[in-house]
């Protein structure tokens, strides 16, 4: 069961330098459905694949909303992922009763790293088996950020973890340049391809599965320049959003054959 002496905690090194509990907590990360996270010049949209553990019980939470500000995505245990968000809940409100000001997004992505990492130098405890993409806005614009369980975090333009992530990622870096300058409707949409792509051939993503969450800036109107709270999608709510998505795939594989008839003649 053990690889070795070096993996019965999470503060010893090995000899090579590797914390195995660490990796041991990254690979239950990607034992959770896949989410995915995309980043453009005016918004941020996280999306994901539910689960239910079985045909009785509902479909788990996997987009959640932390402050008008702030919403995040979860790949792995949700117990863990439960504690992590009630934790960024409490620094928000207290930055909002101290400040008089929403958290800001870098030191809110900080403050969770903190807490994990202490996990790695403390006797007794254990690594978060959890992943999370953290999207907001602040007064630079929208950004998005990943959370693994060492501690560490980055700021992503676009991002998959969880099971069968790997598909997902592909179709990120392939349409990366896409993105930048893509309007909220275009991102989910690209979103959603995103998902379906790590998904097998018998599943489709339906509005009991599927879940968006969207944050940004808003363009037009009076409240231009204003923070787009964040909006969660759930349930019937995800249908013309997939019904998009699709329409979007087909008129790509539409022109792809049309382009490919050209060249036969």
């Amino acid at each position: 069961m053990f690889r070795n002496n070096y993996d019965n905690d999470a503060v010893t090194f090995s000899p090579q330098g590797r914390i195995f509990q660490v990796e041991y907590a990254q690979e239950a990360v990607k034992q959770g459905s896949v989410v995915v996270g995309l980043v453009s010049k005016t918004h941020a949209v996280l999306v994901a694949l539910k689960r239910n553990a079985e045909e009785l019980s509902s479909y788990q939470k996997k987009v959640i909303g932390v402050d008008d500000h702030l919403g995040v995505a979860i790949a792995g245990l949700a117990s863990d992922a439960r504690v992590l968000l009630n934790f960024m809940k409490q620094q928000s409100l207290a930055s909002k009763m101290t400040y008089g000001r929403p958290i800001p997004l870098e030191r809110a992505v900080a403050q969770i790293g903190d807490r994990a990492q202490t996990n790695t130098q403390h006797y007794g405890k254990r690594p978060y088996g959890v992943g999370l993409l953290v999207a907001g806005v602040d007064e630079t614009g929208p950004h998005l950020f990943e959370f693994v369980p060492s501690g560490m975090t980055q700021e992503m333009l676009a991002c998959a973890i969880g099971g069968r992530s790997q598909m997902a990622r592909t179709y990120l870096e392939r349409h990366l340049e896409e993105f930048e300058n893509a309007s909220r409707e275009e991102l989910i949409r690209h979103g959603l391809r995103a998902l379906k792509e790590s998904m097998s051939q018998d599943k489709e993503l339906t509005v009991e599965n599927t879940s968006v969450g969207v944050i940004g800036v808003v363009q037009e109107g009076k409240r231009k320049g204003k923070v787009e709270s964040f909006k969660l999608f759930d349930g019937p709510e995800v249908g013309p959003l997939l019904e998009a998505s699709l329409e979007m795939a087909e008129a790509g594989e539409g022109a792809g054959a049309g382009e490919s008839m050209d060249v036969d003649s």
